[in-house]
């Protein structure tokens, strides 16, 4: 047990970045397994047994405010991050973490933080579905994604604050300004829904964003370049493992559906002039 505790320290400290090793939330990873730890226990068992026996909540202000301010957020990290680099210096090749006090470099770094932290809030996602009662939405997929994504970004804010592994983050923001957007518009009422007819495309984008992570490592096996094998392979197979869950989620609710059949014969009938509008 010794050997493992000195294996560990040794491994935390020369590994780790001295920049971030002190920033919220990064310095050990017992807080955020802590945190996982008990989203899951009210995900699965605290959260249903509570609401058994209650009426969901509404929540509808409470998830306006929070679904703004996770565009805010995305929008944010998606300026910093082409302030830090993207399509602003960084090579889509070869880019390793820079680990010196330039200002560029410290950018990227704080960005990863903060992407970091954006990893934590969403998982409120859960929590409010939970609180909702939509136990539909609480999927395997749901909080495999919504506990995996945590975990790569303290592995990046914690080793890694920067270079090639941190276009995955400038991505998923982007794609969560729309995703956000979306929930954002579906949270102000119905009379909002003749303005949700994209929903689908939400995921995608999301497939094309991890067919995008998966080739960006997998060329990265092919050439010479100063950034870990291990992270590229990490991110590469969960990408190719979060396409085929996504993909799966897409063919079952957009395809196979018979609700999904019926509605595209409801909308060939409406062209055709063959319903009454309601």
């Amino acid at each position: 047990m010794a050997y493992v505790l000195e294996t560990y320290r040794h491994f935390m400290d020369s590994k780790s970045d001295p920049r971030t090793s002190d920033w919220l939330l990064v310095s050990s990873p017992g807080p955020l397994l802590t945190i996982l730890a008990t989203y899951w226990y009210f995900c699965i068992s605290a959260g249903p047994k509570y609401m058994k026996d209650r009426k969901p909540y509404e929540l509808k202000n409470t998830l306006m405010v929070y679904n703004a301010i996770q565009v805010i957020m995305s929008v944010f990290l998606v300026y910093e991050g082409v302030q830090g680099g993207w399509f602003n210096g960084y090579s889509f090749t070869c880019q390793p973490v820079d680990y010196s006090s330039n200002p560029k470099a410290l950018t990227m770094a704080r960005a990863v933080w903060w992407y970091y932290i954006c990893k934590l809030t969403e998982l409120l996602d859960t929590v409010f579905f939970v609180l909702r009662k939509k136990s539909n939405q609480v999927s395997f997929l749901h909080l495999y994604h919504h506990s995996m994504m945590p975990v790569c970004a303290w592995i990046g804010a914690r080793f890694l604050p920067g270079g090639h592994g941190t276009l995955l983050g400038f991505i998923n923001s982007f794609i969560h300004i729309v995703m956000y957007s979306y929930y954002l518009l579906a949270s102000l009422g119905p009379q909002y829904q003749k303005y949700l007819w994209w929903k689908k495309h939400l995921t995608r984008m999301q497939l094309i964003q991890f067919c995008m992570i998966f080739v960006h490592n997998f060329q990265m096996f092919f050439r010479q370049c100063d950034y870990p094998k291990f992270i590229v392979f990490l991110l590469g197979t969960q990408a190719m493992f979060f396409f085929y869950l996504f993909g799966a989620f897409y063919n079952k609710t957009y395809v196979s559906s018979p609700n999904h059949k019926k509605q595209i014969v409801e909308n060939n009938n409406v062209g055709n002039g063959t319903l009454k509008s309601q």
